[in-house]
């Protein structure tokens, strides 16, 4: 029987798969660290990190040998009983990032709907607000999920066409814009501000200096609850291990996902203080798997990865560095328009030339040993494991020179 092609992997993928995504063209079969293997044994950088949930790179052995190690004993008790993993995930966690509880679920976007929801709840019980009047602010070009309440506040008619009707209770507002949140917060009925500390989606749109900081008091100032979205920019992408600790900004209520498990299974986590977390009774909100054994001893050993090999130290050392040996192709390219990040969170602005896009950047750069996604169209977004090297930086960044460098 002759060897399966990259070509055979994708042609039984699009006959009996959903055509709900539109993958580069490669078929990736294992992966160490930084670096990937495709079916026919090419190594490429990976400079995505499966968007962030990598960040303690690929098949990292302390984090399989908890996840191989709990496997072994117990998989799943549902939430109907105790386990002996997910108090010690518990404490851990709310010791590591400063909370009374955390209400673990299993993807980024049941973590947004929990926050949703807790808001929600918040806001009748504590704050007094007439029932199904609550109203939560949220940012143009935001990505929060993909679930229909979440389309409901999207912006993007890729996200939300064809799929009403939608939720109703958000209020949308321009990013980066304080006077626009102040007016909205002019509503008695909102109950909270639901924000990404730097769109992913939208490009690596890094806010203003101060927007954070200046959001927050805003919201403590109307009795809102600030809710940060760090389903991606957390756990030590941006330099820090959450982006809003950049402004010394601690959310009421703060959503993780993605690396929580270091790309090993689907983790996500809600954390926030008693006042607000206890608003949810025994069976008012819940997930099977969520806070399963293994799961929970898989967390654990990634938070234990960021904090002991320092990947937030790395990330802000090397984000510097990158964003200084690209942004010199600003002046000296004119596919690109700019360069802009934080961290190892960073992308390129891409002008279309001669109909050649972002799309076809990353084909060259696959084709030269690094793997990358266009988001928009003309935004490329570059997010190695933070486990990256200097010199393997080096290596990238001179990857990245060459392939623009076919394209002038």
């Amino acid at each position: 029987m002759a060897k399966q092609t990259s070509r055979d992997f994708i042609d039984l993928e699009n006959r009996y798969g959903a055509h709900n995504y539109h993958p580069l063209p490669v078929v990736l079969t294992k992966g160490k660290g930084v670096f990937v293997w495709d079916v026919e044994g090419k190594k490429y950088y990976d400079f995505l990190s499966a968007y962030s949930a990598l960040n303690q790179g690929h098949c990292h052995p302390k984090i399989l040998k908890a996840m191989v190690r709990q496997s072994r004993r117990l998989t799943l008790t549902s939430r109907a009983f105790f386990n002996d993993c997910l108090g010690s995930f518990e404490r851990y966690a709310t010791e590591l990032l400063g909370y009374d509880k955390l209400l673990p679920m299993n993807t980024g976007a049941e973590g947004v709907e929990t926050a949703l929801k807790l808001c929600r709840r918040w806001a009748y019980d504590r704050k007094g607000l007439p029932e199904n009047e609550a109203r939560i602010i949220v940012c143009e070009n935001n990505f929060h999920g993909r679930t229909i309440t979440i389309v409901s506040m999207s912006t993007d008619p890729d996200s939300y066409k064809g799929y009403g009707p939608f939720t109703p209770g958000f209020t949308v507002i321009p990013y980066n814009d304080l006077k626009a949140l102040e007016k909205a917060l002019a509503d008695p009925n909102v109950a909270g501000f639901l924000v990404e500390p730097i769109q992913g989606e939208a490009g690596v749109f890094v806010p203003d200096p101060g927007y954070l900081k200046g959001a927050y008091d805003l919201c403590r100032e109307h009795n809102v609850l600030f809710i940060a979205d760090e389903v991606q920019t957390g756990l030590a992408r941006t330099g820090k291990m959450l982006a809003c600790d950049h402004e010394n900004v601690r959310p009421d209520i703060l959503i993780l996902g993605k690396a929580l498990s270091g790309g090993v299974l689907p983790v996500s986590a809600v954390l926030a203080d008693n006042d607000i977390m206890l608003c949810i009774k025994p069976g008012e909100h819940g997930s099977t798997f969520g806070g399963n054994p293994v799961a929970s001893n898989v967390a654990i050993a990634a938070l234990k990865v960021i904090a002991d090999e320092k990947l937030a130290e790395n990330a802000g050392k090397l984000g510097n560095i990158f964003r200084e040996e690209l942004t010199g192709l600003e002046k000296n390219h004119e596919m690109v328009e700019k360069v802009r990040g934080k961290g190892l969170l960073n992308a390129i602005v891409i002008r279309p030339k001669d109909g050649r896009t972002a799309w076809d950047v990353c084909i060259e750069l696959k084709n030269n040993g690094l793997l990358a996604k266009p988001t928009h169209d003309h935004i490329i977004r570059f997010a190695p494991p933070l486990v990256i090297t200097e010199d393997q930086l080096m290596e990238s960044v001179n990857i990245i020179r060459e392939t623009l460098t076919t394209f002038l």
